[in-house]
């Protein structure tokens, strides 16, 4: 039985890893789903050959967190091919009780594993704790812009999520005149869940909504980073005057 153990705590061991690099990697910029993705093909060692695994590779946190799961499975595999193979070889051990029973609990040990990984609760639950501790580490800073996909040379359409002490928080649409610094807002998520496409002028935006943006790359990235205050309004007029200038080249 013990080897039927070892093989459910590889697997687990496995799968929070995974996790774990999932919010390493969705800390850094990338979204959920391409970066739990980009976590599971480094640490299993299929299909790293993506596209999107040049966002990877030339960014220096994703290339080490990429590194080290690559590192940890290959030792997971060294590690679950031994126990998985004993938890059916040990016929003749008594203790080890019977096959079926080995079998029936190596089956319901997975079984309860995909339940917990597909649980929204769970993810969510786990999602906090390991940002909560990344963060404290200092090993990966958070960033509250999420690339979802590239268009062309610098522009992308990327989410950006609003908070209190944030440029963006308590002004409508109209007033921050992001068009003018180059950026087109596609759509906002109200923190009530509610999604408003093409919003109007008079769109107000509050902490905890998520806005959808077109434009470059830089630019959002900066926006992500503004603060409120005279600050973050001369970094706007900044912003507005570097457009101008690039539309007049």
């Amino acid at each position: 039985m013990f080897a039927v153990y070892s093989t459910l705590i590889v697997f687990t061991v496995s799968l929070i890893v995974v996790r774990v690099a999932t919010v390493g990697l969705a800390m850094t910029g990338l979204s959920k789903d391409l970066a739990h993705f980009q976590a599971l093909s480094a640490f299993t060692g299929s299909g790293f050959t993506t596209k999107e695994s040049e966002d990877i590779v030339n960014h220096p946190v994703r290339r080490r967190i990429a590194m080290h799961l690559m590192l940890i499975g290959h030792v997971g595999v060294v590690l679950a091919i031994p126990s998985v193979v004993l938890s059916f070889l040990n016929t003749g051990n008594s203790a080890s009780g019977p096959l079926p029973v080995r079998l029936a609990v190596l089956i319901g040990g997975l079984v309860v594993l995909a339940i917990l990984a597909n649980n929204s609760h769970v993810e969510r639950l786990m999602w906090r704790i390991n940002t909560w501790a990344l963060e404290r580490l200092g090993r990966v800073q958070a960033h509250d812009y999420t690339r979802l996909l590239r268009v062309g040379r610098d522009f992308v359409i990327s989410e950006l999520h609003v908070h209190e002490d944030d440029w963006l928080a308590g002004h409508t649409l109209q007033q921050l005149a992001l068009n003018h610094e180059g950026m087109l807002v596609l759509g906002v998520e109200k923190g009530n869940g509610s999604y408003m496409g093409a919003p109007r002028g008079s769109t107000r935006l509050d902490a905890g909504d998520c806005l959808i943006l077109y434009g470059r790359q830089e630019s959002l990235l900066a926006l992500a980073e503004r603060q409120a205050g005279m600050e973050g309004n001369i970094e706007h007029m900044l912003a507005v005057t570097r457009q101008m200038e690039a539309a007049e080249e």
